[in-house]
């Protein structure tokens, strides 16, 4: 390529500019554009749920909600590393499965974590709860499962208040089932439930959240986000709700669930993830492999750009 030379910038008119006016008036529009589109098409500002909101409003699905933990019916007691050992639910592309990998870090028990060790934190204020906690603790784990699934089905004929429940029949097929999702529904509505859950027996609150938010994270929650328009197919997970910001740097992950064969693949979480990484490695690797760090020259969308400059130049031939 020829030197440049006699391209000196005195060759166009030269004009005053004030940086600092111009970064404030780009500041202004700038916000006042967010503030507009922010009150167009922002989600609602809703504080995240909670179980004392659901046992307010539904508290049919709470009792639910403590039945499937304990009969195991959940999706967290099947749910596979890091929780359990549950055969086969591990997400694996071939022989990559990461979740296999990492084994149970989180140890969860649905029935003891979600529902009896909460209960039991309150003994010291309720001592009735000994009796029924110890009649399910000592049940087989056969006879616990009937207990909750004859009360799983008669829970639409039962009468159910915020803080009482009442099955129809004989009382004597749910074993101590009344008295424990009685105290329940009473721990649930006084907002401490996911403190019980969550703590750790000392004087200082816990500061991991996981198993309190591992409770809802079902139906509740999915009815939850259904209302607010933030379910998965609907790119929930970018929308801001409450104090929690929405993670809209997942914009790229959130739009490969909703087309195929992410959409439809058991191991969804997996394969997003790896297209996510393989995507990346490329971009990082870019300059180094032949042929595509090499675009820019065969595309010479450069010379578009700067048609002008070479075209006063005299520098229009094929780039060096």
């Amino acid at each position: 390529m020829k030197p440049i030379s006699n391209y000196a910038n005195d060759r166009y008119p030269q004009q005053p500019y004030d940086l600092v006016r111009e970064m404030l008036t780009a500041l202004g529009i700038i916000g006042a554009l967010i503030v507009i589109l922010a009150a167009i098409f922002s989600t609602p500002d809703v504080p995240a749920l909670t179980a004392k909101q659901v046992t307010v409003q539904d508290p049919k699905l709470l009792v639910q909600t403590a039945l499937d933990d304990l009969s195991q019916q959940d999706p967290i007691s099947t749910y596979g590393p890091p929780y359990n050992n549950t055969p086969g639910a591990a997400q694996r592309l071939g022989f990559i499965s990461p979740q296999e990998w990492s084994g149970v870090q989180i140890p969860v028990n649905s029935a003891k974590d979600e529902v009896i060790a909460p209960l039991e934190k309150i003994l010291p204020i309720d001592p009735v709860l000994k009796a029924p906690i110890n009649s399910w603790n000592q049940a087989t784990a056969k006879q616990q499962s009937a207990w909750a699934n004859a009360a799983a089905k008669s829970l639409d004929k039962a009468t159910v208040t915020s803080t009482t429940i009442h099955w129809p029949g004989d009382q004597s097929a749910y074993g101590p089932l009344p008295e424990l999702m009685n105290a329940y529904l009473s721990l649930a509505n006084s907002g401490l439930l996911e403190s019980a859950i969550d703590g750790s027996g000392g004087p200082m609150p816990s500061t991991n959240r996981t198993k309190s938010l591992l409770l809802l994270q079902d139906q509740a929650d999915a009815q939850y986000a259904a209302k607010l328009d933030m379910t998965g197919d609907e790119w929930g997970v970018i929308k801001e709700t409450g104090n929690y910001p929405g993670a809209v740097w997942l914009w790229y992950y959130t739009l490969l669930y909703q087309i195929p064969p992410f959409s439809s693949s058991d191991s969804a979480d997996l394969l997003v993830v790896m297209t996510v990484f393989v995507v990346t490695l490329i971009l990082m690797l870019t300059p180094f492999i032949p042929g595509l760090r090499s675009l820019p020259r065969f595309l010479r969308v450069y010379r578009l750009i700067w048609r002008r400059f070479y075209k006063e130049t005299g520098e229009g031939g094929k780039a060096k």
